[in-house]
């Protein structure tokens, strides 16, 4: 009688009734680890502890209890089944290690998912085809022929539906834009809002534009989302022949630098193409400012063209500056400033009128005023600029004054800002030096108001800011 561990089956038996759980054991720890790393490693470790070590252990098993009279045709069923589960684990680790931590900007990033699914797809019917070869004895020659025919038969009939797929896959494989970026196909400019395997979805601002993939990677395209430096808002305006063009360059320029949209730091280009036209380039975020920089630097660039007698399009005419607004005008500031009877005709020279487009800065902040300002119609904000933004003071209307510091020719802490349109009287600071002069009391009620100004925005700092013994600093 032979000893049963001198049984031909007896080595591997053993093997498998030790091993089996000694690694099962080892695998649950690392598996455990990865997850806790979230390795993309965790889904391989998972699928050969779950199923491929067991079916594994089984087929084993079932190979020698076939050499005891059990039926073949399972060894060869478990045996397609482990078989399986092992090109779902090389493909698995081949996944992880190709694609699992891809560098940024690779190609193993920008590889759209379908061509990973799809190659997959095909390395596990060639995988199940010879593991059926082999344990079966199948004769795939004839499949194989069938599905090629039937592949060309579909790709003759579909082939241009197939064409847009194969150049959206492209697309997005070669990712020469993104959801977000504005293209510029030569018809269509708008902003992408969607890509899929046929076209690219762009917003056009009057609808969804549908452009084919094929016609995408046909044709030449702009991407506007990357253009080197900042996006930059171009116009192009006309002045009158009679305008110094130096002047209206510099005012284009300080009427750009103030559009809250412009890019920090970045130099606006202004230039003369001759002919009264003039064109500017101003830095913007990018092309979806575009066109609200446009728009409201030409809103603008109308009150500053105004004010400084411009004439923007031929036209200089203000209704306005009309004498009898500006003497109505003045009766009024003399009577806010409460300067009594007199004859204050020599004002009308030195003080004009201005009107200024909702959200230009009429004052900047730490600067010395270059004259007072008393508000006539619409509202003034005045602000405090800090490093988290803006620190709301007061909200001016008809009768009070800004910049009250000109008389003294010190730093302006605050920023006037219009709200909606409006119009101030511009009263030099000469003006007010003698009119100081003939009414001593207006030097106090002044002395009062910018005490009273620096207050308010002490407490509106310590308010906002939380900043103790604001108030007692300033």
């Amino acid at each position: 009688m032979i000893a049963i561990w001198n049984q031909p089956w007896f080595a591997l038996a053993v093997t498998i009734a030790v091993g089996l759980p000694v690694l099962l054991v080892i695998l649950t720890e690392v598996l455990a680890f990865l997850v806790r790393r979230g390795h993309p490693a965790a889904k391989p470790v998972r699928l050969l502890r779950n199923l491929v070590l067991p079916v594994g252990a089984l087929l084993g098993l079932l190979s020698l209890a076939n050499h005891q009279n059990v039926e073949f045709t399972w060894v060869r069923v478990v045996a397609t089944l482990f078989g399986f589960l092992v090109i779902l684990l090389l493909l698995s680790s081949v996944n992880v290690v190709l694609f699992g931590n891809p560098e940024e900007g690779s190609w193993r990033e920008r590889l759209p998912s379908i061509f990973i699914d799809l190659a997959r797809l095909g390395l596990i019917l060639v995988g199940l085809a010879l593991l059926f070869s082999w344990v079966w004895d199948a004769d795939i020659g004839g499949l194989i022929t069938a599905l090629g025919v039937t592949s060309i038969v579909i790709g003759l009939a579909l082939q241009t539906a197939v064409g847009s797929i194969i150049s959206g896959l492209l697309l997005l494989f070669e990712q020469p834009f993104k959801l977000g970026d504005w293209l510029d196909t030569g018809k269509v400019v708008g902003r992408v809002v969607g890509v899929n395997w046929r076209a690219v979805h762009i917003d056009t601002g009057n609808g969804i534009q549908i452009v084919p993939n094929a016609t995408l990677a046909g044709a030449s395209f702009t991407n506007l989302s990357e253009a080197p430096g900042s996006f930059m808002a171009t116009s192009t305006v006309k002045f009158s022949t009679d305008d110094p063009p130096h002047q209206v360059i510099d005012l284009m320029q300080k009427v750009a630098s103030g559009l809250p949209m412009r890019t920090p730091g970045e130099s606006i280009e202004a230039s003369y193409a001759g002919a009264a036209t003039y064109s500017i380039s101003i830095p913007v975020s990018g092309p979806a400012a575009e066109a609200g920089a446009s728009a409201l630097f030409l809103a603008w660039l109308w009150y500053a063209a105004r004010r400084e007698g411009l004439a923007l399009d031929g036209d200089t005419t203000d209704p306005i500056a009309e004498p009898e607004r500006l003497a109505e005008a003045l009766a009024y500031v003399t009577t806010v400033l409460r300067l009594g009877p007199g004859d204050f005709s020599w004002m009308t020279e030195r003080c004009r009128l201005e009107r200024y487009g909702h959200g230009e800065m009429v004052l900047p902040a730490r600067r010395i005023p270059d004259a007072f300002r008393l508000v006539l119609d619409g509202h003034v904000q005045l602000s405090v600029p800090t490093l988290v933004g803006p620190v709301n003071v007061e909200r001016l209307e008809r009768g009070d004054v800004f910049g009250l510091l000109s008389l003294s020719r010190e730093l302006e802490q605050t920023a006037a800002t219009a709200e909606g349109t409006i119009t101030v009287m511009r009263i030099p600071a000469d003006v007010v030096d003698r009119l100081i002069v003939e009414h001593p009391a207006l030097a106090r009620a002044m002395g009062q108001s910018i005490e009273a100004r620096q207050k308010s925005v002490a407490l509106a700092l310590a308010s906002t800011l939380g900043i103790e013994g604001a108030a007692g600093s300033l």
